[in-house]
């Protein structure tokens, strides 16, 4: 029998189109570089084997009929799946490559040899399939990679055990999962040059968050060392967002997020013996540091817009970074299979109707609620024993496991990321998912009744007990337009994404003090002046801090990136930030603040909002504050940011505290910059004209405009029935505040928990010609019905 032509091509030779020849992984390798090298995206240098040559030694070792005969077993339940998988991979291991083929493949890695100029060169070995990286099914992680593979005899080894892998136990079971015939799938090989990532570091680029499908920020995870320990889930990697849209503004590095992992171990070259990689720990200063710099993060975000516009389609790439050089390198790219598939328009919400008590938490996969028993699981050897519908728990899995994680309604992980395999399968699976945890597998017990919700953004929480739960389809194609602009509140960065299908005009208030309280936790004043603190506080801050150049340099960085993350969903609609107004009982329970703080008999009228902002006490503080929005402005790109001063009580407090942003760089009309009052104090409304002097808009605070016009407690259980923003005397506070701003030629919206609460109240609002009407997101489907209807109304009347 005679040898099939074509039997190795190189990458520069193959591109898309080529997918039956050479696989889905090395057609999208030769794509990037016959096509996207010159946009400046490097790819390793390799070449491929061909379908052809696969089908050709599987007839020429004549045992394709074996390989029929143990699938047929396997589905006639004469064997078990794994004694089929190993059977037939005993067939093809016991075979040897055809002469001709071998020695193709052994002169092809003489010649990639010769181009790198290095004898022996390491190379990568990755499987191929003509069925795989399909925009309806991954196949992720179901055939073999070898790395750091030198010399022929390996690489042979390699070669062959590459189409052995075709038939692992996992492939075999995803194929039938997915109703693909096995033997219509042949299998290309990758021979591709080792980046030295072992050196440095490695790991994956989705171009769409993962969870919400929100498809304009690019997601990058990084561990130290070769890939296979962020793709495989056995290290907590590093994780940063970049928002695509601003990739090309000069002078701004639009990183949204940049979250420290533990990267607890790494993945190296092996020295001698039959191994050709080991796990070794990383140092402590390993896990201090992040894997990338800003300038390796932009670049790859910017190749991942790159690609993705090339193929036009969301992409799960790979990337390494050559110790030796500094370069960065993609290894692969293959379409996002899940997230590209959903609907823009619809989308499920989940909701937790009752509260629970937190057992552990991690990151969230899928935004969906699962409620069961747990099945803790160590090893997949065990797998037997999990009963259908239970919540898998264990320490990370890889594709032996995807057999049972078919049959579970949750799962839960001690180690991974969102681009683990556990993540990845979870999502194709929609299975919601609980990665990362650390300690899921210490702290559950097996058969222990749980709730697992992934509702609350990218953080995931495991409660204990089964809660109950609710859940909507919600279809945004069908909401009605409105004359009014419909903005949104959002206090979470976490959750900013999960929203994003709204047809929101924009936020109309993004809260601080959640960043400050959940990402930050110190007090600002505390980390400006450690020599006041008490020796733990100064330890405790010193650890949340350590890397940075200095403690206010964290607390800027982290306010910086995480009011940018809530700008970002809807921009460039503008994004409303209202500075922080903590009481001072909120403030003294963050780190370090009961130094700082007094004692007030009613901090909910007492020294807050704008008071804080020039005052010794805390002036210090929003100087960080005016840094961090100066940064998300200037540095990170978002000039949609508008900035909003609350419980401003005087007009001579507001030229206070305008004076003091301006000497902090943030001053009315400079670059564009807008900045808002909030309307909440009865003194705001009766004295509109002399704030909109001041002001470029006003937000109506309904909670404590009511509260002071009332003169109601708004925490006050035994007052509880008389707080209600809909008494005469709050809507005409709320109609004069309108008409004056009007009357003064500014914008005026509200923000607060009225429109959403009444939709009575909305078409209040609609009649008086409020311009804007910002809801919180869970409400936002039912209110704008409301308006649309008062605007009706409100248009037929003469």
């Amino acid at each position: 029998m005679t040898k099939p032509p074509s039997s190795v091509q190189w990458f520069e030779e193959i591109g898309i189109a080529d997918v039956p020849t050479v696989g889905g992984k090395n057609a999208s390798l030769g794509e990037m570089v016959r096509e996207l090298g010159k946009n400046g995206v490097r790819v390793p240098s390799g070449f491929a084997t061909t379908s052809a040559a696969y089908r050709h030694f599987i007839d020429a070792s004549g045992i394709e009929s074996d390989i029929r005969a143990e699938i047929r077993a396997y589905n006639e339940r004469k064997s078990t799946l794994h004694e089929a998988g190993t059977a037939v991979r005993e067939h093809i291991l016991s075979s040897p490559l055809p002469d001709a083929l071998a020695d193709e493949i052994r002169a092809a890695y003489d010649e990639l040899a010769r181009r790198l100029d290095v004898a022996n060169p390491a190379v990568a070995v990755r499987s191929s399939a003509t069925a795989e990286d399909l925009p309806d099914a991954s196949f992720a992680g179901q055939q073999e990679t070898f790395l750091n593979v030198r010399g022929h005899r390996a690489l042979l080894d390699a070669c062959r055990r590459c189409y052995a892998s075709l038939f692992t136990d996992r492939a075999i079971s995803y194929r039938e999962a997915k109703d693909f015939d096995h033997f219509s799938v042949a299998l290309s090989i990758g021979i591709q040059q080792m980046v030295r990532s072992d050196l440095a570091g490695s790991g994956v680029i989705f171009t769409l968050d993962t969870e919400t499908g929100f498809p304009d920020v690019a997601v990058i995870s990084a561990a130290w060392g070769l890939g296979e320990t962020v793709v495989q889930g056995m290290v907590d990697p590093d994780k940063y967002v970049v928002f695509k849209p601003l990739l090309d503004t000069a002078g701004v590095k639009p990183i949204i997020e940049k979250s420290l992992g533990a990267k607890a171990t790494k993945m190296i070259y092996a020295q001698g013996g039959s191994k050709r990689t080991r796990l070794v720990e990383t140092t402590p200063a390993e896990q201090r540091e992040y894997v990338l710099d800003d300038e390796d993060i932009v670049e790859l975000g910017q190749w991942a817009a790159t690609v993705e516009k090339h193929y036009g389609r969301p992409m799960d790439m790979e990337w390494a970074k050559d110790g030796e050089t500094g370069l960065l390198y993609l290894v692969q790219a293959r379409p996002e299979t899940v997230q590209s598939g959903a609907s823009r328009t619809a989308f499920r919400s989940y909701r937790l109707k009752e509260k629970g008590t937190p057992i552990a938490t991690g990151a969230a996969v899928g935004s969906a609620i699962a409620a069961g028993k747990a099945c803790v699981i160590r090893d997949v050897a065990d797998i037997e024993r999990f009963p259908d519908g239970a919540i898998l728990v264990t320490g990370n899995t890889d594709p032996d496991w995807v057999p049972v994680m078919k049959r579970a309604s949750g799962i839960v992980t001690d180690h991974g990321g969102n681009t683990s395999h556990a993540a990845i399968v979870s999502r194709e699976l929609g299975v919601p998912a609980v990665v990362g945890t650390g300690t899921g597998t210490r702290d559950l017990r097996d058969g222990q009744e749980i709730t697992l919700s992934c509702a609350g953004g990218e953080t995931g929480t495991i409660y204990d007990g089964m809660l109950a739960f609710d859940s909507e389809e919600i279809d945004v194609g069908a909401l009605p337009d409105t004359r009014t602009k419909v903005m949104v509140n959002i206090a979470d960065p976490g959750a900013a994404f999960q929203w994003w299908r709204l047809p929101a005009k924009g936020v109309g208030l993004a809260r601080m003090e959640f960043i400050i309280n959940n990402l930050i936790k110190v007090h600002p004043m505390a980390l400006l002046h450690p020599e006041r603190l008490s020796d733990e506080d100064a330890r405790t801050i010193g650890a949340l801090t350590h890397g940075y150049e200095s403690p206010a340099d964290y607390f800027v960085d982290k306010l910086a990136r995480g009011i940018a993350r809530l700008a970002t969903p809807y921009h460039p609609h503008p994004a409303i930030v209202r500075l922080s107004d903590f009481k001072t009982n909120e403030y003294a329970h963050l780190l370090g603040g009961s130094t700082f703080e007094p004692e007030e008999e009613n901090p909910m009228i007492g020294f807050r909002g704008a008071s804080r902002y020039y005052n010794e006490r805390y002036r210090e503080g929003f100087a960080l504050e005016c840094r961090a929005l100066k940064r998300v402005r200037e540095e990170l790109g978002f000039t949609n940011v508008v900035i909003m001063v609350p419980f401003c009580r005087t007009t001579a407090e507001a030229d206070r505290v305008l004076e003091v942003m301006a000497e902090n760089g943030l001053k009315s009309g400079e670059n564009g910059l807008q900045v808002y009052m909030m309307c909440e104090i009865p003194a705001n409304v009766i004295l509109a004209e002399e704030f909109a002097k001041r002001f470029d808009g006003f937000s109506i605070g309904s909670n404590d405009l009511t509260q002071l016009t009332l003169g109601i407690d708004r925490d006050s259980d035994l007052l509880a029935d008389l707080f209600d923003e809909r008494n005469d005397a709050v809507k005409r506070m709320v109609a004069q505040a309108i008409d004056k701003a009007h009357e003064a030629g500014i914008k005026i919206g509200i923000c607060g928990q009225a429109p959403s609460n009444y939709p009575d109240f909305a078409a209040f609002l609609v009649e008086e010609g409020i311009d804007t009407i910002s809801l919180n997101p869970d409400s936002f489907v039912g209110t704008i019905g409301s308006i649309a209807d008062a605007e009706k109304q409100t248009a037929k009347r003469p």
